[in-house]
């Protein structure tokens, strides 16, 4: 299915917007489909422009993927490590434990994650949620001594497996609340059944709280959160192991096959966007008085970039990209042309072969980069990023999740209708 430029329907703009599409698109019907699609619900008449023909190779790309079966041959406590030693400080967390549970420059120390347990405890004591069970106003009078429980705390904390290296404070207050309960439910039981809960009685309140109930409830409950945050880490870990190595994996490479072609063969891209053009009108892009509309996706977006700040520019009245990497190659890579390298500060100044540019983004595309922090426009003001809104049914792999957003067509109506006004009014 293709969609001809020429055959426009009646009230639609004079020049049609020209879609560039990104990485990893190998069929030029579905790329049709997917550019008519939009083309209903923009009310805009697109063209697209097809390059994925001379992308990367990506037929033996899983060639180069660690299997996943390899994992099988480790055995299961082992988790994510891959069965190889590695060498760390004493006392610190296995390497994926670690990775699963630091949340970086911002997480708890140590010493404050156990004063967080031990807060929630107290909390917990002073006043018991009302539908727990227990007696209204705090635990039961049989219940132990808060600081006897805290005392037992401190002793089985290091013991944990998981917990003690848990820095997010609702984990920790659960925990503490859940400990509590506990030690309050029991208590509350034994005395409703009319048990003896005196200093002669092992039991609570033993006098050797080392060999007491207390103790041995204490520890059998830390020990059974800390199995179940345990578990619920490593099937949270299993999943994302499975979809980073199924999805995320080759969709990443197919991203890096498409860049290392295109720094190669820019020159064969950018003669494929002329073309597409080219066939609709050649006078387009050549000069200020007709200048092209491009929207562009992921590396379509540092193409159309490229092209309008090129020694002899695309002139580009609007460009509306989603996904894109334009700023962050520009300063990995300054990208030559009409561009400066990037040196912080105010930005690089776009030539005014570059009129308007509006940058998408989805919370978790990791692939999409701002673009008003780098870049400046000729007039002064700045690129405009917005960020769309995620979706749950989109999973993790967001990349290729725009496609089908309502708020795209709707970025593309405002941003190509408000270029045109433009254009009219220039004309």
């Amino acid at each position: 299915m293709t969609v001809d430029a020429h055959a426009r329907p009646p009230g639609h703009l004079k020049d049609p917007a020209f879609v560039i599409h990104g990485v990893a698109h190998r069929d030029r019907d579905d790329f049709a489909r997917e550019v008519a699609a939009l083309q209903d619900a923009a009310g805009v008449e697109l063209v697209p422009v097809f390059w994925g023909d001379l992308g990367a190779q990506e037929e033996h790309i899983r060639a180069t993927l660690p299997s996943t079966a390899a994992l099988r041959r480790y055995p299961a406590d082992e988790g994510l490590r891959d069965g190889t030693p590695v060498p760390q400080d004493p006392g610190a967390p296995p390497l994926a434990r670690s990775a699963l549970l630091d949340h970086g420059p911002t997480a708890l120390e140590p010493a404050a994650r156990l004063t967080a347990v031990e807060a929630a405890v107290r909390e917990q004591y002073a006043s018991p949620p009302a539908d727990s069970g227990l007696r209204a106003g705090g635990p039961p009078s049989s219940a132990p001594a808060v600081e006897d429980v805290l005392e037992l705390l401190r002793e089985e904390w290091p013991r944990t497996e998981w917990l003690c290296h848990a820095d997010d404070p609702a984990l920790l207050a659960e925990v503490g609340h859940a400990l509590a309960n506990a030690v309050s439910d029991t208590a509350d039981i034994a005395e409703r059944a009319g048990e003896p809960l005196d200093d002669s009685y092992d039991g609570l309140r033993a006098t050797a709280p080392e060999d007491g109930r207390l103790r041995a409830l204490v520890r059998r409950r830390l020990r059974d959160l800390d199995r179940v945050a345990g578990a619920a880490i490593e099937a949270v870990a299993g999943r994302l192991n499975h979809l980073l190595r199924s999805r995320l994996g080759p969709a990443t490479t197919r991203f890096l096959g498409d860049v290392l072609v295109y720094q190669r063969h820019q020159a064969k891209i950018h003669a494929r966007v002329r073309e597409a053009i080219d066939a609709v009108d050649p006078a387009l892009g050549r000069g200020p008085d007709r200048p092209v509309r491009v929207v562009a996706h992921s590396l379509g977006g540092v193409i159309a970039v490229d092209m309008a700040t090129a020694s002899a520019p695309l002139w580009t009245s609007s460009l509306l990209t989603f996904g894109s990497q334009a700023a962050f190659f520009h300063v990995c890579d300054p990208r030559g042309g009409q561009l400066a390298p990037y040196a912080g500060g105010q930005g690089v100044t776009l030539p005014p072969s570059l009129s308007r540019w509006t940058n998408l983004w989805e919370p978790l595309d990791m692939l999409a980069f701002a673009a008003s922090t780098v870049f400046r426009l000729h007039d002064g003001s700045t690129p405009v990023d917005v960020s769309l809104p995620h979706a749950a049914s989109d999973g993790l792999w967001t990349h290729s999740a725009y496609w089908s957003l309502p708020s795209l067509a709707e970025a593309i109506a405002t941003a190509m209708g408000h270029a045109h006004a433009e254009d009219g009014a220039l004309g």
